[in-house]
């Protein structure tokens, strides 16, 4: 499910109405069975090779022949774990984090289960077997994963693989479902048309972006439009006016007809993470705790930036070397250069860039604002800047001019993912809303860059700024990271 378009609770099967609907759950997890069969596999038997070698294998007296049979039992495991914990779930494919957390969660849980096992029962399992065994097979399964994942991402927004959605609920909140679940084809939701409960016959629907079936509210109706729009989920959004005892009985006839249903509360841009449902008298009460990097959170989140930009830094040195020598002989000007950002809490500090402008470029900013009209505007960019040297190109074009701001990173000032640094006169012009990107120490990369980078508009990039604010998990600036290398690759809107 699309974590970043709203809450959505699933209930009953969620296998579609028919068995073509369906059939692309079946195969997308048969499809994950065996890439999870091949890598577990790989892992333990490549762990098994490296430790003990295949040569004496024959032998009666040979010491690894219980591994041999414990490899197999771990095979076995592993790839039913797998199974028991949900990583095939089809609400949890195609999109978000989730996936990613059950395999990473069943393989520590099935190793943990191992080491509780062997030291009951006294058994020297031997470490470099184990050592070696789990983080490449966690590895590889997210590696399988991903790769399995890209394919059913070209599926989806080619109109395949997906959910086939009919949305019931007030004109309004209809429409803004519709347009959320558009935006996030590869979350597998494809809404077809819509139920309009109690509104007017001549009301105009165009703003919902689908065909309306009806405007009726009585269970008749509503049955007769799902059935009617051919619809494998149904998708119950906020103000329907459908009364409760009606709404019960839906689910029961939805889950007889093995259609799914999904309620999406008045939410927007909150994550799993932050919601947890509460049974009281029979109502499932929705509660969304308060976003706070704080405590353990905020010393995960340093200690990777720290560990991954060090690493990234001395992997990049030659590099580093290469590209400070282009931008000296450029011109002769200097090789970096540095501007006063705001940070976390409103504070300042010098962002580090290899230098891709003229020298003295910062003293025509306000003459090309004015002549484009954009003096006004949060964010002080300049179309077709003539200040960008030939070098300079090359280098925004793949954000080769960032590279220097992991010093940044280094001395705590930036982060590797978060909102991106901006001027002072562009903070000056923010609104409340936006101030809550300054809760977070700024990013050299972050969701809104790799969502689209500098082609986003202004409150596209602060809705996404906000939706990472509230709702940051470690396991996401992975993920940030990781689109990071694709977005610069493309080297479209370059920032």
């Amino acid at each position: 499910m699309g974590e970043k378009d709203g809450l959505l609770l699933e209930k009953g099967s969620h296998q579609g109405s028919g068995g073509q609907k369906a059939s692309w759950r079946a195969s997308y997890a048969w499809r994950l069975r065996v890439v999870d069969a091949f890598v577990v596999l790989w892992a333990v038997t490549g762990a098994f090779g490296i430790r003990f070698g295949f040569t004496e294998l024959g032998h009666e007296t040979a010491p690894d022949r219980d591994y041999l049979i414990l490899s197999g039992f771990l095979v076995l495991g592993w790839w039913l774990m797998l199974e028991f914990w949900g990583s095939r779930d089809p609400r949890v494919l195609g999109s978000g984090s989730e996936e990613y957390k059950r395999v990473v969660a069943s393989s520590a849980w099935l190793f943990g289960f191992v080491a509780i096992v062997s030291y009951a029962i006294r058994v020297d399992t031997a470490r470099g077997f184990v050592g070696l065994a789990f983080p490449a097979g966690v590895m590889g399964l997210i590696a399988g994963r991903w790769l399995v994942r890209q394919h059913l991402s070209i599926e989806r927004r080619r109109g395949l693989s997906s959910s086939q959605v009919l949305i019931i609920g007030g004109k309004h909140s209809a429409a803004h479902l519709v347009r959320s679940l558009l935006t996030a084809p590869a979350a597998g939701y494809q809404p077809i048309a819509a139920h309009v409960p109690g509104e007017a016959n001549q009301a105009d629907f165009s703003e919902i972006g689908v065909p309306v079936t009806g405007t009726q509210s009585d269970f008749d109706s509503i049955l007769s439009a799902i059935v009617s729009s051919d619809a494998d989920t149904v998708a119950i959004s906020a103000g329907v006016n459908i009364h409760p005892q009606d709404l019960r009985r839906l689910g029961w006839e939805l889950a007889a007809r093995n259609i799914g249903m999904i309620l999406a509360p008045a939410l927007t841009d909150i994550a799993g993470p932050r919601i947890h449902t509460q049974p009281v008298a029979g109502l499932p009460l929705i509660h969304v705790s308060t976003p706070k990097l704080t405590g353990g959170k905020r010393v995960a989140k340093r200690s990777f930036d720290l560990i991954a930009a060090g690493g990234l830094a001395t992997l990049l040195a030659p590099l580093f070397v290469i590209l400070a020598i282009l931008v000296k002989i450029t011109d002769g000007g200097p090789i970096f250069y540095k501007q006063e950002r705001i940070g976390i809490r409103g504070t300042t500090f010098n962002m580090l860039k290899f230098r891709s402008m003229k020298v003295n470029a910062d003293h025509q900013l306000q003459a090309l604002l004015q002549a484009q009209g954009r003096v006004d505007s949060p964010l002080f960019k300049v179309e077709n800047d003539p200040r960008i040297t030939p070098l300079g190109r090359v280098l925004r074009k793949y954000s080769l001019d960032e590279l220097p701001q992991l010093f940044n990173v280094l001395n705590g000032t930036m982060s590797l993912v978060g909102p991106r640094p901006q001027r002072e006169g562009e903070v000056a012009l923010y609104d409340d809303a936006a101030y809550r990107r300054l809760y977070v120490s700024p990013g050299m990369s972050g969701l809104w860059q790799v969502s689209g980078r500098s082609n986003l508009s202004w409150e596209e990039s602060i809705r996404l700024d906000l939706y990472y604010v509230e709702n940051w998990s470690l396991m996401n600036d992975i993920l940030i990271l990781l689109k990071t290398f694709k977005a610069v690759f493309k080297s479209t809107g370059a920032v």
